[in-house]
């Protein structure tokens, strides 16, 4: 019979299992009854693993030109995509239903037409015949009614959107008028050339995504999501508002690793949730802590989620560029969030857990420190090798294996391997199938230069609306750009809306003079962003599911938490030190001082509390003097400076006056712990 904890846990992984359907389609999947269909499933998965696996080794025999790896690639997915996903929501996920066998089949075909047209494709310039057309056009059917089944119909629907604006361009209005693309000339650009559904978006799918997913599964399986929570709560459980705490903590660190906000809310959240609950935090509070640190791991460096990878392709720079760029704002970003739950824990009088019953840092480094290594070893083979990302990657999931046969405590018997790369599998699908469909809509959007066409029209809208005025006119087309980020990144995983907004948004941004990498960035914080902006905010949305709380209040608690979030991208375009380019050290002292002094004041104006409670107007100062240190130059900088520095001097003296005291709560109980 199970004993009370096993219960507890056993409920806990429904919730989480509950939560993660209800918020993210992608892990809607059959469940088959019959043993030869999940026997092929789990084949199929472990086939397209360790052909990935193979390819990133630089096997010889695997290499290929870029279109056959990745049709290769398309194709698995596909075939995947079908078995895994039902058609409807009320269709059977106990068996295949007949006309998935007839899908399947389809799916199958493709890289092998591709393989065999290959050479025709080459002699004739990509020009199309009948077959190029009938095949294409299948592709791009399957392509989209695969998307539509796993991440719903938003994003085919926009791929048929654009499709229809390259058959009618020349009936459009103004500036999105062009000459109007025949379909063969549509699916011929699509389908046969590496511009279309086998371009760059894919490219990164083949590449990056699928070789970081697959070694997020295998870090998961070996327990760095307990080594994680172990450490964080070492570090930050004793601590006011210590559950908060380890919340941000252990959200940032797995969020970097495996990219999704919603499955990284889920796993982290079914343990943080109750105890910032339980030590004082509201419903609310609690959900947005766990949504936003879980978004803002895609934010932090080394691995984003895969984002720096598929950054550092989409700009053609290294990999150490984009990690460079990245730290700074994403610690800025943390920054605010571990602020604001300070403050919130002082106001409201939370104490944190026991700390002689908190896990110690050194048994947790001796029971699972090892697991460090295989990161440590990735930032090498990335930074100092010289060697690919493709390489680096196949060898860092080598060394995470056999590293984690060096304790029990971590030590994977083969089955453990196996389930990794199928569960690296079914969690690729999803982000694969959308990066195809992206390729719909960024390869129209090159054939008839709608992005530079989005990219005229926001800077022309920023220009007119107050003419004359160079700032007022750069900050309107930022908030026009961030509008459209955030729009286009509605319920889509986060690669594939950073590629949409990339090509439709930051080219806005480059053509006003910004830098490519500044303009990248902002349009990535953004997208990321509509993961906890309502009305569509999943991952604030999946933390309110395990905390109960209201699911509207949990998403603007959210955005209020994230606030610094929102500011630091437009701190990086107003001043492109802040992602350390052109920097001296003085600069960059500069730069971490005014860009730290500004998060303390953002945070201080949204909880009202800074070493007591704050009159409104104080409040007004605070947020003046955030504001004020958005822009880099000296004046507003100093201005900034003196806000934050008349905020802790009248502060102090109302403390002194007793006119700040905040009420006081019990200690919470402390959680069980795998380091006692």
């Amino acid at each position: 019979m199970m004993d009370l904890k096993e219960l507890e846990t056993r409920d806990t992984a429904v919730d989480g299992a509950r939560i993660m359907e209800k918020f993210e389609k992608e892990s809607r999947t059959r469940s088959f009854t019959s043993r030869g269909l999940q026997t092929l499933v789990y084949v199929l998965c472990l086939v397209f693993t360790l052909y990935h696996l193979a390819y990133a080794s630089g096997i010889r025999l695997l290499q290929m030109v870029n279109i056959k790896h990745h049709a290769i690639h398309v194709g698995l997915v596909l075939v995947l995509g079908f078995a895994l996903y039902p058609a409807f929501k009320k269709t059977s996920r106990k068996k295949m239903a007949w006309y998935d066998w007839i899908f399947i089949t389809l799916c199958a075909v493709m890289p092998v037409y591709v393989f065999v047209r290959y050479p025709v494709f080459i002699s004739t310039g990509f020009s199309g015949e009948t077959i190029d057309i009938v095949m294409g056009t299948l592709l791009i059917l399957l392509v989209m009614e695969c998307s539509r089944r796993i991440s719903g119909p938003a994003l085919s629907i926009l791929s048929a959107l654009f499709l229809v604006y390259a058959l009618f361009g020349r009936s459009c209005p103004g500036i999105f008028r062009h000459r109007g693309y025949t379909w063969h000339r549509v699916v011929t650009y699509l389908t046969t050339d590496i511009y279309g559904i086998y371009g760059t978006s894919v490219k990164v799918s083949a590449t990056y995504i699928v070789l970081f997913i697959i070694f997020g599964d295998v870090m998961n399986k070996c327990g760095m999501g307990q080594f994680f929570n172990d450490i964080a709560n070492a570090l930050a459980g004793h601590t006011k508002g210590g559950p908060a705490k380890v919340a941000v903590l252990a959200s940032g660190f797995l969020g970097s690793i495996n990219g999704s906000a919603v499955a990284n809310v889920v796993t982290t959240g079914t343990f943080t949730i109750p105890l910032m609950k339980k030590t004082g935090y509201s419903k609310e509070f609690a959900g947005a802590v766990e949504a936003t640190a879980s978004v803002g791991g895609q934010l932090l460096p080394p691995i984003m989620g895969a984002a720096a990878f598929v950054m550092a392709e989409t700009l053609g720079v290294k990999y150490g560029v984009i990690i460079r760029a990245a730290v700074l704002p994403a610690l800025i970003y943390y920054l605010g969030i571990i602020l604001q739950v300070q403050m919130r824990a002082e106001k409201d009088g939370l104490k944190g857990l026991p700390k002689d019953q908190m896990p110690q840092v050194a048994a947790v480094m001796k029971e699972r420190g090892h697991l460090l290594v295989p990161i440590v070893f990735l930032l090498y083979m990335l930074i100092f090798s010289g060697k690919t990302v493709l390489f680096s990657a196949f060898w860092t999931i080598v060394v995470t294996i056999l590293v984690a046969e060096l304790r029990p405590v971590s030590r994977m018997s083969l089955k453990d391997i196996c389930d990794a790369f199928v569960s690296g599998a079914k969690s690729t699908v999803s982000v694969a199938i959308a990066c195809a469909c992206v390729g719909i809509i960024v390869g129209v959007s090159g054939l008839t230069g709608f992005a530079l066409n989005v990219a005229h029209a926001i800077i022309s809208i920023g220009q007119h609306a107050i003419p004359g005025s160079a700032a007022a006119s750069l900050f309107l087309t930022l908030l026009f750009t961030m509008v459209t980020c955030m729009i286009l990144g509605m319920g889509l995983p986060s690669i594939p809306s950073y590629l949409i907004t990339a090509t439709i948004a930051a080219p806005a941004l480059v053509e006003l003079g910004q830098a490519e990498i500044a303009a990248h960035m902002f349009c990535f914080y953004f997208a990321m962003f509509a993961n906890l902006t309502p009305p569509v905010a999943l991952a604030a949305f999946a933390a309110a599911g395990l905390s109960g709380g209201s699911p509207m209040k949990t998403g603007w608690q959210s955005v209020k938490l994230a606030l610094a979030g929102f500011i630091v991208p437009f701190m990086f375009m107003y001043n492109p030190q802040l992602l350390l380019e052109n920097v001296t050290v003085i600069s960059g002292f500069q730069v971490v001082i005014t860009s730290c002094a500004g998060v303390v004041l953002i945070a201080a104006a949204v909880e009202g509390y800074l070493k007591g409670r704050m009159p409104v107007l104080l409040r007004v100062v605070s947020a003046a003097g955030a504001l004020l240190l958005i822009d880099g130059g000296g004046r507003t900088d100093l201005l900034g400076i003196l806000c934050l520095a008349v905020v802790v001097g009248v502060q102090m003296m109302r403390s002194r006056a007793g006119h700040t005291e905040a009420p006081v709560i019990a200690e919470a109980q402390a959680p069980e712990s795998s380091c006692g």
